[in-house]
């Protein structure tokens, strides 16, 4: 296990105007944070109300950028995640402090972003950085609303809403939420999307604290495995990385909370309540129970609060005297968590396949030392490698003529040879007991001794008398009861099958996987012959990357073998005295032809593993390929399942033949409105943006394609409900 250090505490104030210097100073090493309120003259004389508190923190981010934020709190988190530890980033205050702001940002502007597409990002970066591992990247995000749990990423059209609700469950890797959706992630771009779609899904409700607040919790999770390229490697890491924005903690007279939104913010307190109670709790090395179970919140991030994860919070506070008190309760919150000490440690596994191979390969070695060993003592050859069927077939014929006494004794060659002799002495006497019992029940009828329900039975037939002697012997004969074959009545004939748009009433949409089939069949089918001829290509290459791939580990093995042997040469020509001739080495035709071995060897290594890079590269192209067809496929599958089920009658004539617009041509959103085109946004955004930030183009492209998907699906539902009426 790794050394146990203290969880790092910030606090972020939010910029204010009114700013109530008299009673929120900062210390000089930026660490500290003082408080200090004015006495309660109402109280009387005799007061002893406490007016000053100060609190030492990791740091104080007051008038802080975005970027100074992240360089702060989250650059040495993400970094280490890389290196198999695990992180955890969480952002707790007053509601409208500026929780979602310090942990996403404003999502329109690239560089208002937060840490969350910031650690995306430097991800990315990083993975570039380290061509020597194969990295994958997988997200997640939960929401927590009213003490029960949401997939934000349920809406994609890949994973659908769930049956069963999602639960919490632990087991020996830690806590993981069952249910929740997990997507790989290949490219900054789709990590973007990922979150801008979760974004959008987040429940937000407004009070007069803050005008968009996050009604639950949230966790963003990003999972990542790293495994070397080294072949020999076995070893890989897995780490991953929690940002939580906590919904903040409401005085319901101070926001104005009613109806769904108090019931809301009764179910927040009650989270962030018992939430504290899990840090005080931790923070008291004397108390043994820690009430993680209390609510969902504290048991999903059981494994971040004191456990195997570098941990770091940012307070939200704000700047202004009217809100002084709930600023003490944070920020007494914040001194609570440094209290609080986990334990991080690289999260290493190990790859059972790689293992395997490697175990194999020292096997071969083994063998071939003991192969030498046998050598040098002048032992008869011996084979250590597992009997094949020939063998163990002489080896049971040698046991039954033991049994006959046609051979007087087996002789003993090794270990191996010992184990199938005993194993063969139980196959043949398995096989004589089977004969035994084959031969008894042709002459006579055997029946179990204390299986009375057959004794009585044969009894009752006069077979057995009642002193349990048989009657008379049977013929040999009897017969089987079985079921009869189906047949079919002559003189019907099957009815034919109704075609797919006689299946499906006007207005009763089919399901999508039948409708699927017949799009592939009939509209798509040309694109579906492309998918299938780069998929075959796709396979072919990759078939001849996996024989590669085995040419390639043939010839290593040959090469260790032909070093060893050659090692072995060059160790006798060193005991038996070495000769020199003019200044050079003379070596005898054996090992000449050994070194001439290895060369040619390493020449046909280098050839094998140049084209296995080649295949790797056409495969990683087909993939695209293969990808960029899918996912034509899916696109055009749903604008022709919109446009012929769900388009209202009286858009039907932009869609008939001879029309201006053509099914296809354009989504179902472009019929009903055909305002500026988001592309050329997206454009005009680029030509003012990228000069100011060059790495922004993932960023708003996934904005724009989110975007774009919802309006279209608003417009569908729009559609839906006109077509109902």
């Amino acid at each position: 296990m790794g050394t146990r250090k203290k969880v790092h505490a910030y606090v972020r104030v939010k910029p204010t105007d009114d700013f109530a210097h008299e009673m929120i100073q900062y210390g000089d090493d930026n660490k500290t944070i003082d408080i200090h309120l004015k006495k309660d003259t109402r109280r009387g004389v005799v007061n002893n109300q406490q007016t000053d508190w100060s609190f030492k923190l990791d740091g104080v981010l007051h008038d802080a950028s975005q970027d100074l934020v992240y360089e702060t709190v989250a650059k040495d988190v993400v970094s280490q995640a890389f290196d198999g530890y695990n992180g955890t980033i969480m952002c707790y205050g007053q509601t409208g402090a500026g929780k979602t702001y310090t942990m996403t940002g404003a999502t329109e502007n690239y560089k208002h972003r937060g840490i969350l597409p910031r650690a995306l990002q430097q991800i990315f970066k990083m993975i570039e950085e380290r061509p020597t591992h194969a990295i994958t990247v997988r997200v997640s995000y939960l929401e927590i609303y009213n003490e029960s749990l949401f997939d934000l990423l349920s809406t994609l059209p890949y994973v659908g809403p769930s049956v069963t609700p999602m639960t919490i469950v632990e087991n020996t890797q830690g806590v993981f939420i069952k249910g929740l959706s997990v997507h790989l992630t290949s490219q900054e771009e789709d990590a973007f999307s990922l979150l801008f779609e979760g974004e959008t899904n987040r429940i937000i409700a407004s009070h007069t604290m803050n005008k968009n607040s996050s009604r639950s919790h949230c966790i963003f999770t990003i999972y990542m495995e790293a495994h070397s390229r080294t072949l020999s490697d076995e070893k890989y890491i897995t780490s991953k990385i929690n940002l939580v924005d906590l919904a903040g903690s409401e005085r319901l007279g101070k926001s104005g909370s009613e109806g769904q939104v108090l019931k809301e913010a009764t179910y927040i307190n009650k989270s962030l309540s018992f939430l504290e109670q899990a840090i005080i709790a931790l923070g008291d090395q004397k108390r043994d129970h820690i009430p993680f179970r209390q609510c969902k919140l504290t048991h999903a991030l059981k494994d971040s609060l004191g456990g195997n994860c570098n941990m770091v919070l940012v307070t939200n506070i704000y700047g202004e005297a009217a809100q002084l008190e709930e600023t003490l309760s944070s920020l007494r919150f914040a001194s609570r968590m440094k209290l609080v000490t986990t334990e991080p440690a690289i999260n290493e596994k190990y790859d059972a396949e790689r293992m395997v191979k490697n175990l194999e390969k020292e096997l071969a070695l083994l063998k071939q030392e003991l192969a030498i060993h046998d050598s040098l003592a002048n032992r008869t050859l011996v084979n250590y490698d597992p009997m094949d069927e020939i063998q163990i077939a002489e080896i049971n014929s040698q046991v039954r003529r033991y049994l006959e006494g046609t051979l007087d004794e087996i002789d003993i060659i090794n270990l191996r040879q010992i184990q199938e002799v005993f194993n063969q002495f139980r196959v043949v006497l398995s096989q004589q007991e089977q004969e035994l019992e084959s031969a008894l029940r042709r002459k006579y009828t055997l029946i179990d001794k204390n299986d009375f329900a057959a004794i009585s039975a044969v009894q009752k037939a006069g077979l057995m008398d009642v002193d349990g002697h048989l009657v008379g012997e049977p013929d040999g004969q009897g017969f089987g009861l079985g079921v009869a074959p189906f047949s079919t009545k002559s003189g019907k004939k099957s009815k034919s099958r109704k075609t797919f748009k006689e299946q499906f009433r006007p207005g009763t949409p089919p399901c999508k996987s039948v409708a699927f089939e017949d799009f592939k069949n009939e509209r798509g089918s040309e694109i579906n012959r492309i998918f299938k001829e780069n998929k075959s290509i796709l396979n072919e290459r990759r078939k001849r990357a996996s024989e590669t791939t085995q040419r390639i580990n043939a010839i290593k093995r040959e090469i260790d073998m032909t070093k060893e042997a050659l090692n072995f040469q060059k160790s006798l020509r060193e005991k038996q005295g070495e000769y020199e001739n003019k200044g050079l080495m003379i070596i005898d035709e054996e090992e000449f032809l050994l070194i001439l071995k290895l060369k040619d060897l390493k020449k046909q290594y280098r050839t094998e593993y140049q084209d296995l890079r080649d295949l790797r590269a056409e495969i990683q192209y087909c993939q695209h390929l293969v990808d960029q067809c899918r996912h034509r496929l899916l696109t055009e599958f749903d604008i022709w399942y919109n446009e012929s089920f769900f388009v209202p009658e009286d858009l039907q004539v932009a869609l008939k033949s001879g029309g201006s617009i053509r099914p296809g041509m354009m989504p179902l959103s472009r019929i009903v409105s055909l305002g500026e085109d988001d592309q050329d946004k997206f454009g005009q955004l680029q030509q003012t943006m990228l000069p100011e930030g060059p790495d922004s183009v993932s960023f708003y492209n996934a904005k724009v394609k989110t975007e774009q998907k919802h309006n279209y699906l608003k417009t569908m539902m729009g559609l839906q409900q006109a077509h109902r009426k």
